[in-house]
């Protein structure tokens, strides 16, 4: 039945939260991008962290998995906290791969690393407990309004890589009840040093020595999700290996999703202190947000498959790290010849920091980029470059730096972007 125009105004008010809630500027952007390449433009698409599939496919290995599970009739319900043979399997990854022991019971398994990272926030924040997190960073502020607490923001430097310090964090440690970091970090691709998260742990383990029995401990939230994507000389350093008396306070992010180009296969698993991932167990049963059985059957069985997955991790992270260096190594050169950008070596995961300082300059027409939304409409018009600003990602709105993604980036076409931008950055005065 169709309403008229003379119909009484409906009454649709909703939740706070659901109102309050606001959309991902990334796939904002991501959008406008689209409109412009189905308009039949030429767009350098580095804004998604994701992979080309074309470019970047999943493990044979691993489909050849997924489709005898679906050939063996594996369509089922699994359990609401992942077949246990796949949790075996993670926690035989981590021993072998970190050095990390973890049983299966202390695995949680879901579609992906998101709902493992709401039932976290879930499960340790009450209404009005206090989250503190670096920025940029990735959704920890939609997750912190999720759960109806309160956001304890640290503004990172580009000389610290943007990765957040024990000094960053002491001012505020007696209020916080979870610290959520990332490492390598999305959206720098930058790493915590062992020095730079072992103060970290210290300071939490303190913290929670102080506390004792009568306040709830202060909780860290490690996410790992690219930890297998380093690149050069970089290694990744965890937590619990570092500090083993923290373990009872952290929770574990992994998966998947980018250690094998496996966006769309939605398998990623949390890990941690038994009752919290109990707790998250039964969060997530009510979601239903489990992983397809068939992706968990195909995964445990990938996963221990240890000569398929170094193969495939090598040949993967080069063509990875041999992106990463020439968008580095393109605007290095770029700022040699006077332009005001800059670059932030790449260490890890599928992103570069760039710098593109423009603010105040004029274009050929006599307008002036005043604001950073005016530098990235010119670079997406001018060089046809698309990425990110770390505004997006929570950063000050003046923020000059920006996330660039590799995972769609053909390789081959890099040194023509590289014409275009300079082209486009050569008409600015």
């Amino acid at each position: 039945m169709n309403t008229s125009l003379h119909d009484p105004i409906v009454n649709q008010k909703v939740s706070k939260m659901a109102e309050n809630l606001i959309g991902s500027e990334i796939i904002k952007l991501a959008g406008e991008v689209k409109a412009k390449m189905e308009q039949g433009e030429k767009i350098y698409n580095l804004t998604i962290g994701d992979f080309n599939p074309k470019l970047f496919s999943i493990p044979s290995e691993l489909k050849e998995e997924i489709i005898k599970a679906y050939n063996n009739d594996e369509t089922n319900y699994p359990a609401a906290n992942g077949i246990q043979e796949l949790r075996e399997a993670v926690s035989r990854f981590l021993h072998t791969r970190e050095g990390l022991e973890y049983p299966a019971s202390q695995i949680l398994i879901s579609g992906g690393a998101r709902p493992l990272i709401y039932a976290v926030y879930q499960t340790l924040i009450d209404p009005q407990d206090k989250v503190l997190f670096p920025v940029p960073s990735w959704n920890n502020n939609h997750y912190t309004h999720l759960s109806h607490g309160q956001q304890i923001i640290i503004q990172t430097t580009a000389e610290n890589k943007f990765m957040p310090t024990a000094a960053d964090i002491k001012p505020h440690i007696s209020e916080a009840n979870l610290v959520a970091v990332c490492s390598p970090l999305n959206p720098t691709g930058t790493t915590f040093t062992e020095q730079g998260l072992k103060e970290i742990c210290d300071l939490i383990i303190e913290e929670n020595k102080k506390r004792g029995s009568s306040r709830k401990p202060v909780y860290l939230l490690y996410d790992q999700i690219y930890w297998t994507l380093t690149h050069g000389d970089t290694f990744h350093v965890d937590p619990v290996t570092l500090c083993p008396d923290i373990k009872n306070y952290t929770i574990y992010i992994d998966g998947i999703s980018k250690a094998f180009a496996a966006t769309g296969v939605r398998v990623g698993w949390a890990f941690g202190p038994q009752k919290i991932i109990d707790k998250m167990k039964s969060i997530l049963s009510h979601v239903g947000a489990w992983s397809p059985k068939a992706e968990q059957v195909a995964t445990a069985n990938y996963l221990n498959n240890d000569n398929a997955i170094d193969t495939y991790l090598a040949s993967f992270k080069r063509d990875i790290s041999k992106r990463l260096d020439a968008f580095y190594e393109g605007m290095i050169k770029l700022k040699s010849e006077g332009f005001d950008v800059d670059a932030i070596a790449p260490e890890a995961a599928i992103y570069l920091t760039v710098n593109f300082n423009l603010v105040g300059k004029k274009t050929e027409d006599g307008s002036v980029l005043e604001t950073t939304a005016d530098v990235t409409r010119y670079l997406l018009e001018e060089a046809k470059l698309a990425i990110v600003p770390f505004n997006a990602f929570g950063a000050d709105k003046d923020s000059t730096w920006y996330r660039l993604s590799v995972g769609t980036s053909v390789y081959e076409e890099i040194t023509t972007l590289f014409e275009q931008l300079k082209a486009a950055l050569s008409k600015l005065n």
